[in-house]
């Protein structure tokens, strides 16, 4: 029983970690005043930035590609909805749709009707001395992929630099009066604009997680709705890094909930528990887990 908790408690943190990586890139978007709806193209993006690298440059080399093409796209969302005013909504979707046909077409054009299969390098888990051998806890937690542990770090750091640094504070700023951000002297376009190009980043990292430390390979539209559920852990974190953080975790067992009882031998379809993750989505933005108050200027970007 220890030991397939423990298979289940790794499982649930792998499954969490893209997730969670995309989701505080999105609490920084969010703490500014802005929604990128576009989040499910920038993953789908890093995570063929991720194919590409690695290709020529092996694991480091696809880490930096999926942040690259992350940031590319974030960039592109930032240039039409905060310079150029347009809507979130829409310019959202429409790099959405245009990612997911980029990169289907780009994949078949460069590697083929056979695809790029189980070729490309791969991060192993990385297991902590000492900590990795903890009963129960150790396995799952401590002897896990690199990018991980970067996960772990981020949501301590980003908790500092939001609420111990003025560069934090001139986010939060931002995000719940503008006007006042602007009249204090922070510019409010440029804060929005790096926001989203860090969510970018995250977002590419979350994608190339898919590729280098889970699936070992990329296919089409393999985000699979995993950017509107970092949305989602976003509300449901409140937020903050650590609701996000722990947010994230509770998605991830959702979705490993397959696997523990494929494990115990049930016999209830499989597929009934693929949907726990959406499902709690849907909750979790009818706000099921309790009301959530939200950025003030949240969805809302009035002037450059």
């Amino acid at each position: 029983m220890t030991t397939l908790f423990a298979a289940f408690l790794a499982s649930a943190i792998r499954t969490a970690t893209p997730l969670g990586l995309a989701a505080l890139g999105e609490l920084v978007v969010e703490r500014a005043g802005i929604i990128n709806i576009s989040l499910e193209g920038v993953i789908l993006c890093g995570a063929f930035g991720a194919l590409l690298g690695s290709t020529y440059g092996g694991v480091v080399g696809g880490f930096l590609g999926a942040i690259v093409l992350g940031i590319a796209m974030a960039g592109l969302f930032a240039w039409f909805v905060v310079r150029l005013r347009a809507d979130q909504i829409i310019t959202g979707t429409a790099l959405t749709i245009l990612a997911m046909g980029v990169t289907g077409t780009l994949y078949r054009a460069l590697y083929g009707a056979a695809g790029a299969a189980l070729s490309i390098p791969t991060a192993g888990p990385l297991a902590v001395p000492g900590l990795s051998l903890v009963p129960v806890l150790g396995p799952g937690v401590f002897d896990q992929p690199a990018v991980t542990y970067a996960f772990y770090a981020s949501i301590f750091l980003l908790w500092w630099w939001m609420y111990r640094t003025l560069a934090g504070l001139g986010l939060r700023a931002v995000g719940e009066s503008p006007a006042a951000a602007r009249a204090a002297g922070i510019r409010v376009a440029g804060v929005r604009t790096w926001s989203l190009l860090f969510g970018g980043a995250m977002g590419g990292l979350a994608g190339g997680t898919l590729v280098l430390a889970q699936a070992g390979t990329f296919a089409e539209g393999m985000s699979a709705g995993r950017g509107f559920i970092a949305i989602a852990i976003v509300v449901l974190g409140r937020w903050h890094p650590a609701g996000v953080a722990i947010a994230a975790l509770v998605f991830g067992a959702a979705s490993a909930v397959q696997y523990l009882l494929q494990a115990a031998g049930l016999g209830l379809p499989y597929q009934l528990f693929l949907a726990l993750p959406y499902v709690l989505t849907l909750l979790a933005l009818a706000g099921v887990a309790g009301r959530t108050r939200a950025p003030a200027a949240l969805a809302k970007v009035d002037e450059p």
